[in-house]
C-alpha cells in the first residue's frame, strides 16, 4: 500500500478534503479555516497545484486582487485513491 505523500501532509489533506466539498473556495476562506500562516498555506497550494490536483483562478473582487482554488478531476481521483488506500489499512487492522 502506498500513500500519496503529496496528500498525506495534514494540512494538504485537509485542503483537499475541503475543495472536494465545495466547487471551489478562496484563498482568504481557506486560510481563515485552516488557521494557516498565508506562506504557509502558499507553499501547500503551489505543491499541489505541480501535482495538478488544483487548478488556480485569479481576478479581481472590485479592486481587490482574488485567488480562487478548485480540485481538478486529477485531484479528485487521487483523494478518492487515497481513501481507498488508507481503508484498506484500516481492514488489515480489523483481520
Amino acid at each position: 500500500m502506498k500513500f500519496d505523500k503529496i496528500i498525506h501532509e495534514p494540512a494538504r489533506l485537509k485542503i483537499m478534503m475541503i475543495l472536494s466539498g465545495v466547487e471551489q473556495a478562496d484563498f482568504n476562506f481557506l486560510l481563515t479555516t485552516l488557521a494557516l500562516t498565508r506562506g504557509n498555506l502558499s507553499r501547500h497550494m503551489e505543491k499541489l497545484e505541480s501535482a495538478s490536483y488544483l487548478k488556480i483562478s485569479k481576478s479581481f473582487k472590485g479592486k481587490m486582487p482574488n485567488t480562487s482554488y478548485q480540485l481538478t478531476q486529477k485531484g479528485s481521483k487521487a483523494l478518492a485513491q487515497y481513501w481507498e488506500n488508507l481503508d484498506a489499512v484500516r481492514r488489515l487492522g480489523q483481520a
